[in-house]
């Protein structure tokens, strides 16, 4: 019984980073309102986590503890195709193949796709940047880590100027072509690492999460670009309750 019933929750989680079909863009969940996160317990499936759980994400990113914490392995691929989609709820990057993967503490996780959120979700000492790029994640066991990067402007045109000349306005997905997603991670890779969740419906802890102390410059028109599709697609932050949050 312990067993189907964790099968089930791991079938959730995997099903809410799955790229959602065009019948799936009428979403039960929002981010404001009366099905905004107040209420994403109510209105979306399987998502009781999102009120009764203790290890909630995103938090404020604060008072961490100094510890010699695993580093991760990127071995990302630079050849790998990707398509940008809308999905009602960000804008996703998702590869049309073997995308590689991260390595932590001898542990591998397969880069699923990455997102993104604006305002950042994570805030650094009560600071949130304008907007954060999730790196997902998923090892053979189902287990999940996400990469956070912070993004600010004044940066120079680059590759998410690119990503947003594509991007759909309306729930759809187009092939984007050959690309490196390293590109948007910055040269300092210290870090935060906590035990968290997802920030969206289902809310499942099961998230190992690994926030880059340094952003990424981006240019201002990007930034604008995506706010004017998702002005705001960010979680409220969650109590840390008894975690331990690390830094690197």
């Amino acid at each position: 019984m312990l067993k189907t019933l964790k099968s089930l929750r791991l079938g959730a989680v995997l099903a809410a980073f799955a790229a959602p079909t065009l019948a799936e863009t009428a979403h039960h969940w929002t981010y404001e309102g009366a099905e905004g996160p107040d209420h994403w317990a109510e209105v979306a499936e399987g998502a009781g986590a999102c009120a009764a759980g203790q290890e909630q994400s995103p938090i404020n990113l604060a008072g961490a503890l100094p510890a010699d914490a695993p580093d991760v392995t990127i071995g990302w691929a630079s050849n790998t195709d990707w398509s940008v989609q809308n999905n009602g709820h960000t804008i996703q990057l998702n590869p049309a193949g073997d995308a590689g993967k991260i390595t932590v503490d001898g542990k591998d996780y397969a880069l699923l796709q990455l997102h993104f959120h604006h305002p950042a979700e994570h805030a650094i000492g009560g600071m949130r940047s304008p907007m954060e790029a999730h790196f997902v994640h998923k090892a053979a066991d189902g287990a999940l880590a996400v990469i956070g990067v912070m993004l600010v402007g004044g940066g120079q045109a680059g590759w998410m100027d690119k990503i947003m000349a594509v991007a759909p306005s309306t729930p759809e997905s187009v092939v984007w072509g050959m690309q490196d997603p390293r590109v948007l991670l910055p040269p300092d890779r210290n870090f935060f690492r906590y035990q968290g969740s997802l920030t969206t419906p289902p809310c499942s802890e099961v998230v190992l999460w690994t926030v880059l102390h340094q952003p990424v410059a981006v240019s201002d028109a990007a930034l604008a670009a995506f706010a004017a599709l998702y002005e705001m697609n960010a979680r409220p932050l969650q109590p840390l309750n008894r975690r331990f949050l690390l830094t690197e």
